[in-house]
């Protein structure tokens, strides 16, 4: 018998998984930690199926241990009887809340087995919703960005728990970076955002990321040689596009005289 920590992707209900739906489907009970999680596993799960647990919004590090303890104490006699599912929004091993309730079943309750099925995370889903590219060999960090911290790193970072868009903003541009943000993506509770200013989410939301980028970034792509081939005269041919990849072509346009 197994408890699953099911990634359950960034908000909609058809990114979950074929596996993750799958698991949903056949589990005894599922267990839900929040209102969001909730609403996207009842896309899957009938209501008489899902478990809710309730953990306090406090960052007092006793009371947590205590809801932790309380929930791990519920969920391991559901796992030894038969299968159950814990469900977390993103990845269960990517800044997730099952990481706490593995480590007090690890503490507490170590005969029962577990199973993590991974999610689509938004820190991956983001670039779809931007429409940006992160290129191979691209430097890229994760980073918290939570009360307005502006943290810096590499050519390219992923900033999630943007609580104070403005104050970050300010911090990043300062440090040489450009920045474009992302609220809600992928989310159907919620109105989704994706913006270059951080005026329009002054408001505090705990589901909003940014990608920072350094001004003075450049990436030497291959393939990026077939715009320059296409800018020059026309439609790409292969031997033109070999040309421009060697460096044979000029930057004038070539004539048979």
């Amino acid at each position: 018998m197994t408890l699953y920590g099911v990634g359950l992707g960034p908000g909609e209900a058809d990114l979950v998984t074929v596996r993750g739906k799958r698991i949903l489907e056949t589990v005894d009970v599922v267990y839900s930690p929040g209102r969001l999680s909730r609403t996207v596993a009842t896309e899957h799960v009938p209501e008489e199926r899902i478990g809710d647990l309730d953990f306090p919004m406090t960052r007092d590090e006793e009371k947590l241990r205590r809801a932790w303890k309380a929930a791990a104490a519920e969920i391991a006699p559901r796992a030894r009887e038969g299968d159950a599912a814990f469900v977390t929004l993103g990845d269960p091993n990517v800044y997730s809340t099952f990481g706490h309730l593995r480590r007090t079943l690890d503490a507490f309750h170590p005969d029962v087995d577990l199973e993590v099925v991974p999610g689509v995370s938004a820190m991956t889903a983001f670039a779809t919703a931007l429409g940006v590219e992160i290129p191979a060999g691209s430097g890229l960090a994760l980073r918290e960005a939570d009360q307005g911290r502006s943290p810096s790193g590499p050519d390219r970072m992923i900033l999630f728990k943007v609580t104070d868009a403005p104050a970050t903003h300010q911090g990043l541009v300062d440090a040489g970076y450009d920045v474009t943000y992302g609220r809600r993506l992928f989310m159907e509770q919620g109105e989704t955002v994706v913006t270059d200013d951080p005026g329009e989410i002054d408001e505090r939301d705990y589901y909003t990321l940014a990608y920072a980028t350094r001004s003075d970034a450049a990436d030497e792509l291959a393939t990026a040689q077939f715009e320059t081939a296409d800018d020059r005269s026309g439609p790409v041919t292969e031997e033109r596009a070999e040309g421009v990849a060697c460096g044979d072509e000029s930057p004038e346009v070539r004539s048979d005289d």
